[in-house]
């Protein structure tokens, strides 16, 4: 089950032409006067959003795009795993893992691959049930499980050594193989990494305070989606993958309270064409569901919540004005080898500030 094939996107124009027929017959929720994002996503501006999915977006385009780098699929632990691999002209050039958050899948990446590709072998797969990581073959596929196979995934491409970047939950994994194969990293750079806190919280500075606000608000407001997904997995899919309203606005409402705090609307952060490329993958590939069986197995296994060793393989921050990240946590959690701080952005700082992004991974690997 070793074997690699090639992959490419080519989603059949009947998938297209229903897509753009279902949203053409939608039927819209009564606008509440006063509601604005407080409640959720605005009626106004999904409709907007999706009369522009239907009429302007070119999913062909987004196509030709997601085709311009090699793809591949493989078997590993029972599961296709869809990634994308580029090899760099130096065959002695280091190799770099990259893994996405979500939303934004392997999408959200898009935007660094040419420039890193210039430095490094590049590894960018789709965790298991996303996107072409489909479809599932079982359930349990926990961070662990999940960070194992990508492993398995580097030494099958031949990478003994190998240095990893995730953001977000992404972020997660990278930790996760610095527990599992540390001897084999060159060391770790994350962003958007939810370092959770504990008793010591004296003598934080004000900006860690505000992140420590914002931890708490989440709690209170902001998880839901979360818990849905984490308890009633399956009930959730049967709407996300029949109605395309309906997945737009799940997926549109993270885009937003997610990325740069200073945005007034998600797409001042994140272009449209982008936040709809990623929900047009998982439209195309029905994966709302196993996307919210991994926040089940996620909460149901027992040891995401244990006490865990501290990573000590260099780990680099990236901590952009919407993270919560709090320093003496990341000290707590991992071996911090560089930190730096932007006054922009949230948690999809490939696709906000690609360029601080990159930036800072070549300045990090540049001598490991």
């Amino acid at each position: 089950m070793s074997a690699i094939h090639p992959f490419v996107v080519d989603i059949p124009q009947p998938d297209l032409d229903d897509l753009r027929e279902r949203l053409a017959r939608a039927r819209w929720t009564p606008a509440l006067p006063g509601a604005d994002w407080s409640r959720g996503v605005p009626v106004d501006y999904l409709r907007g959003l999706a009369d522009y999915w239907r009429d302007e977006f070119d999913w062909r385009k987004a196509e030709a795009e997601l085709n311009r780098w090699p793809q591949f699929t493989t078997e590993i632990d029972g599961q296709r795993i869809h990634f994308k691999h580029i090899r760099n002209e130096r065959p002695e050039a280091k190799a770099l893992l990259l893994l996405h958050d979500n939303p934004g899948g392997a999408m959200g990446l898009l935007d660094v691959i040419e420039p890193l590709s210039r430095d490094f072998h590049l590894v960018i797969p789709f965790m298991p049930g996303f996107g072409f990581s489909t479809p599932l073959t079982d359930t349990g596929w926990t961070v662990p499980r999940t960070a194992a196979a990508f492993a398995e995934l580097m030494t099958r491409l031949g990478y003994d050594r190998f240095g990893s970047h995730g953001g977000g939950g992404g972020a997660n994994l990278s930790l996760e193989l610095g527990r599992q194969v540390p001897d084999r990293l060159t060391g770790l750079h994350v962003n958007a990494y939810v370092a959770m806190p504990d008793e010591n919280v004296d003598g934080l500075t004000e900006d860690e305070q505000r992140r420590m606000a914002t931890i708490d608000t989440f709690m209170r407001d902001g998880i839901g989606f979360n818990i849905i997904m984490s308890t009633r997995p399956q009930t959730i899919a049967h709407g996300l993958d029949d109605s395309p309203i309906g997945l737009l606005a799940w997926v549109v409402e993270k885009f937003k309270e997610w990325s740069d705090p200073q945005a007034d609307l998600p797409e001042q952060a994140i272009s449209r064409d982008r936040m709809l490329t990623d929900v047009s993958v998982q439209w195309f590939t029905a994966t709302s569901g196993s996307i919210a069986q991994s926040y089940h197995d996620l909460a149901h296994d027992p040891t995401a919540w244990a006490p865990k060793p501290q990573v000590t393989v260099p780990t680099a921050f990236v901590v952009a004005a919407g993270d919560v990240t709090v320093r003496r946590f990341a000290d707590r959690d991992t071996t911090v080898a560089r930190w730096t701080e932007i006054d922009k952005a949230g948690a999809y700082l490939a696709q906000e500030q690609p360029a601080l992004l990159v930036d800072d991974i070549r300045a990090f690997f540049g001598d490991r």
